[in-house]
This record gives structure tokens, sequence and C-alpha cells, in this order.
């Protein structure tokens, strides 16, 4: 028997794409590329305008190479055209809605065909075979389900890996711990910065981490550093593992790190990847830090085009030791945008923005900080109020506080603190204003 043929008994029969022969999986990719592109010319108006400006049509797409003459996809588009304008499947298709956050308090919406569910089971089941899950494994889920696509995502993988699953949602650590022990969970799913809550959590329970059957981590929908992992499986005896995902492409398991922990394989077969250098658009070699751009390769009822991610890291060809042919990405350390991430939630500054000009009193004037306490991140927004407002009772400034905070929390979906401040006592800046002030330490 090979070496190849004997590393895909290794692993469950749907992750065998992860090892196909380069040549191979380019002509798959090149087939599905001019698929996807004939498909969402067709169907989706933008990108027909846009390919039309730049003289492009499906039948130029002759090479992978050829990819650098289709236009980009940007977050503003799915707001723009929200909520159904980038569909290219007829509603009688769509089986499934997801949505996230968007930058003016409309949502982000994407949409799912079967057989895009299908495809998201496939790179799910392939993500969690690939850190050595198995039908064996009981699989706590603290993703949050509902809209956003953590938990569905993580949920139907983990079932059609023939896993068993625990649907626990996010939040009421005491119960979480409680289930994992319980129950006998053996990996769970959640965000890095929830996970070293339960350990903080624990201890103050007088329960041992270790003595959990757990023994993988699943860990995505927010930046973490090799020291939080570090942290994590010294403080609790798992194998912590990085997956990455975005709702606009497909939800979790774009890419997903192995068990050599050597960074996310993103799945080829399914998402082109591309490095850009953000100012100049133009293409970066393997190994060159740039923007992660994504082309779904297999989205029938939401096709992305180039879809810039972004986000800021590198591609290498190197053979990872799996004997995985896939590329991997580095882990996400930062973005090319002024977008920040807390407790798996995308937010950006212009949203905290439009949701104090909602509210009569409140200046334009803001600040954001971002802390981490207990291992959880926290926000807390300072807003300069009028010289009235701020002289006026305790009463009504605390009336205030609850408008604003309100007023977030129906743009954002966070809870923020707010603090009101005294006019221009904000910094001001001749360029570009610093709205986010990060003192997490990652």
């Amino acid at each position: 028997m090979s070496k190849h043929s004997s590393q895909l008994n290794m692993f469950h029969p749907l992750s065998a794409p992860d090892f196909l022969p380069l040549r191979q999986l380019q002509a798959l990719q090149l087939q599905r590329l001019q698929g996807m592109v004939e498909r969402s010319y067709n169907y989706v108006p933008l990108t027909r305008s846009r390919m039309d400006v730049g003289g492009i049509k499906p039948k130029d797409i002759r090479s992978l190479d050829d990819i650098v003459h289709l236009p980009f996809t940007v977050k503003t588009d799915l707001r723009d055209t929200y909520p159904f304008g980038l569909f290219a499947s007829p509603m009688n298709e769509i089986v499934r809605l997801h949505a996230s956050s968007g930058t003016t308090g409309k949502p982000i919406v994407v949409a799912y065909t079967q057989e895009d569910i299908d495809v998201w089971s496939n790179v799910m089941v392939r993500s969690f075979a690939a850190c050595g899950l198995t039908r064996g494994d009981i699989v706590q889920n603290a993703y949050g389900y509902g809209l956003f696509t953590g938990g569905m995502g993580a949920h139907y993988g983990a079932e059609a890996l023939g896993a068993t699953v625990i649907p626990i949602s996010g939040g009421n650590t005491p119960r979480q711990l409680m289930i994992a022990k319980d129950f006998g969970s053996t990996a769970i799913c959640c965000t890095p910065s929830y996970f070293l809550h339960l350990i903080d959590a624990a201890g103050e329970m007088g329960i041992k981490m270790k003595d959990l059957p757990l023994r993988k981590g699943i860990f995505g929908a927010e930046p973490w550093t090799e020291a939080m992992r570090q942290r994590i499986q010294a403080e609790s005896g798992i194998k912590a593992f990085d997956i990455y995902g975005l709702s606009e492409i497909i939800g979790p398991g774009v890419a997903m790190e192995c068990e050599c922990q050597a960074g996310p394989h993103i799945f080829e077969d399914w998402f082109l990847p591309e490095i850009i250098n953000p100012k100049t658009c133009k293409p970066c070699p393997d190994g060159v830090e740039g923007e992660l751009v994504l082309t779904t390769l297999g989205k029938k009822a939401m096709p992305m085009i180039r879809y810039r991610t972004r986000d800021i890291t590198t591609l290498t060809s190197e053979q990872c030791e799996c004997g995985r042919t896939l590329r991997r990405i580095k882990r996400i350390g930062r973005r090319s945008d002024d977008m920040f991430i807390i407790r798996g939630i995308n937010v950006f500054p212009s949203q905290i923005e439009t949701a104090l000009l909602q509210v009569e009193g409140a200046m334009p004037h803001y600040q954001i900080i971002l802390t981490r306490e207990r291992d959880l991140d926290e926000i807390e927004v300072q807003v300069e109020v009028t010289a009235d407002v701020f002289s006026d009772t305790v009463g009504a400034m605390e009336q205030l506080e609850q408008k604003i905070n309100k007023s977030i929390e129906a743009t954002t979906g966070l809870r923020a603190k707010v603090r009101l401040v005294q006019p221009r006592t904000i910094q001001r800046s001749e360029g570009k204003a610093k709205r986010v002030i990060d003192n997490r330490k990652m």
C-alpha cells in the first residue's frame, strides 16, 4: 500500500480531496471556477455589470491565472444589495438563510441551496477529521445558534461525521462545565476566549479541567495567538485547533488545522484562495503577506467571486507533514480595515457612529475601548455629549446612557458599557481619527 493511500485510510472518506495531486486539484478548481463565473454572470446583475464594464465574459476564463481579470467583491456589496440582490438561485431553491451584522445596522444576508448545505457539511466533516475527531467523539457545540453561522455549521458537520453532538450553544458557563463532565464531552467548539473563561470558572468551582474527558478544542470566530493556544493546552490538557471561516463564503470550514497544528489548510477544492497587496490589489506570491481573497467554487445560492476578506495572512505551498496537498494560511492576526471582532461578532466603528447619531444629545465624537477581563472581551464606548447634557442631573445622564446602550445593541447585537464624557475630552486627530483602542492582550 502506498504512503498516500495509507494516509487516506486514516481519515473519513470525505477527506480524500485533501490529498489530491496538484495537477488534479487544479483541473477540478478550473472546472468549478468556470461554472461559478458563468452562473454568477448569468444570474447576479452586479457581477454581470462589472464584468461587462471590464470587457470580460465567462468564456475568457481559460486558466486559473485568468481569475485576476475578474472584479472583486467587497462587504459593502452585500449591504448595498440587501437583502437578496446577490442571489443566483430563486427563493424556491433556497433552504437556509443566515445573517451577520452589517456596517449600518442592516445584516449581511447569506443563502444556501441544499447543494450548498451539502458542501458545508463536507468541509466541516473534513475539518473535524483533520484534527482527529471520529464517530466515537462527543462534541459539545458552544458556538451560538441562530442567524450566526458558527453553531449550525459545526452542528451539521459533526453529525455528518457520525459524532454525538451536544447543541448547548453559548453562555451559561456553570452548565457548560456540568454538561462536559456529566455527558463525557471529548471535544468542544467555541471561541478561544470563551474557553479561557471556562478554565477560570472551573477553577472557581473546584473543577480540574484536566480531569474532564475533553481532549480537543476547535476554536475560531475571533483572532487568537500561539501564546493563547499554549496557555489553553497547558491549563486544560486538551489539544487546541484553529478553524477559519466567514459567513460571506460559507461559514466555518473554509480552512482548518490538522493534527500538526501548523496553520489551517484551505479546502481549495471548494474555495480558491489568492493573496493580494491590499493597497495595489496586485497578486502576491506564496509566502508573502497580504490580504486573503476567496472565490467560492461550488456556492449555488450566492457565488462569491474574488471576495476581499480584509484578513492579512500568507499562503504556504510547503507540504504539511500530514500529507495534505492543500495549502495552508498563517493564523489571522490583523485586518486591512478597521473592523474588530468581539465575542465572535464583527463590528465596525461606523456601526457605533450610526447608533450614536440616532440618539439626541450624543455627539459624533467617540472612542471604543476594548479590554479583556477574566478572558472575556469587553467593550466600552466613551461618548462626548453637549455641555447642557453633561451638566444635567445624574438621572438624566443615566437615561441617556441607557438610550445609547440600547441603540448600540440594536445596531451591532452587542451590549457595551457606555460612559458619557465632557465636550472636547476625546482627542482630536488631524488625520484619520483613532476610534478603537485595543487593550486586549492575547
